[in-house]
């Protein structure tokens, strides 16, 4: 029975490794996707009220049924150059992750480096038209040495170093990619505000495989992350706002779809909503796959936030509804203007 659970749950890894011709492989996911907005969308860079931005994020998934899959996240990004035009400004940012799954340690380290120019309209500069775009480099690898294939078994057996599929296999890969996005953000009173964008990702389509090219057959295609975010703050009192969001994520024949609200309430002084002491809560569902809840606290210029998954996909059994933890962390370099001027327009979700 040992044999055939290792078996089984190897097998499948070197399954997909082995079709790495025709199976794309898919990007990365957090629930808390506001922690990181340079993944979701290159227009949100800079997307902030403060002088500088820095975030990491933690995440543990599916640790009750394998080697859990890890995810670590971390960025900076800042306006670079100002008035361009009146209150235009040109940003920079770089967001960096790890990501390792399963028994092969299939590791994916990706380092992205992001410009947005942000365009303000109207008297009280509250629309701004963003656009941003990124270029990224991603290397991947896999342990072979932890994989089993059929043809390591004889009559049943497994026969160490028999097989001969791993002779098919690279044990690492690399690549560039390039994403673009685009958002526009309103500020419609000082109580409510909201932000939406599109997104397209590796736009150039980088090959992604493990298999070895054989027959001047080249690997297949990274395919194409498309990305639409909706996002909303309303202040329906001094200190209490509602911020329900939505994101959509597409990618080969995977679709995403994350939709729920934050409740966030200031225990601070509200005059300055951007940087006041706070506590939220929020409860996120992700189509077909889990429900999320979401708590943590602001402090001056910096937010915790932690976040968990229920499970209720088809792997609810195996899982026994554990899916994944989250463990966020934000600091916002504030700007002197802000407090001078007391802003208190809703600033963007993402």
């Amino acid at each position: 029975m040992i044999r055939k659970n290792i078996f089984s749950r190897a097998s499948l890894i070197a399954a997909l490794a082995l079709t790495a011709h025709s199976v794309q492989a898919q990007d990365i996911h957090f629930t808390q996707f506001n922690a990181v907005p340079m993944v979701i969308n290159p227009a949100f860079t800079g997307n902030f009220d403060g002088q500088m931005r820095a975030a990491a994020i933690y995440r543990n998934q599916w640790q009750s049924v394998t080697i859990p899959y890890v995810t670590y996240g971390a960025s900076l990004d800042a306006p670079l150059v100002h008035d361009l035009s009146i209150d235009d400004y040109l940003a920079g940012g770089v967001q960096v992750y790890e990501d390792k799954a399963g028994d092969g340690n299939l590791t994916n380290f990706t380092v992205l480096a992001s410009v947005a120019y942000h365009k303000f309209f109207g008297k009280d500069v509250n629309k701004t038209l963003s656009v941003g775009f990124q270029g990224g480099y991603s290397e991947k690898s896999i342990d072979l040495s932890k994989l089993y294939f059929g043809d390591d078994f004889l009559n049943g057996q497994y026969m160490s170093g028999l097989g001969a599929q791993q002779q098919y296999l690279n044990n690492r890969l690399h690549y560039f990619t390039v994403n673009a996005g685009i958002s526009w953000a309103h500020s419609t009173s000082s109580n409510f505000g909201y932000e939406l964008g599109v997104g397209a990702n590796n736009l150039n389509q980088p090959a992604d495989g493990f298999a070895k090219e054989q027959n001047s057959q080249a690997a297949s295609g990274l395919g194409m992350r498309y990305t639409a975010q909706l996002g909303a703050i309303w202040y329906v009192s001094e200190k209490f706002s509602l911020r329900p969001g939505v994101l959509y994520q597409s990618q080969n024949t995977a679709n995403e779809i994350i939709a729920g609200n934050e409740f966030h309430y200031i225990v601070g002084n509200p005059e300055v909503r951007s940087f006041a002491s706070a506590v939220f809560a929020g409860i996120w569902y992700r189509t077909g796959d889990a429900l999320m809840v979401t708590v943590g606290g602001e402090w001056k210029s910096w937010r915790l936030g932690l976040s968990y998954d229920y499970n209720i996909s088809d792997l609810q059994t195996a899982t026994n509804g554990n899916g994944g933890f989250e463990i966020s962390l934000r600091y916002i370099l504030p700007n002197p203007l802000d407090f001078a001027h007391r802003l208190v327009y809703p600033c963007s979700r993402f």
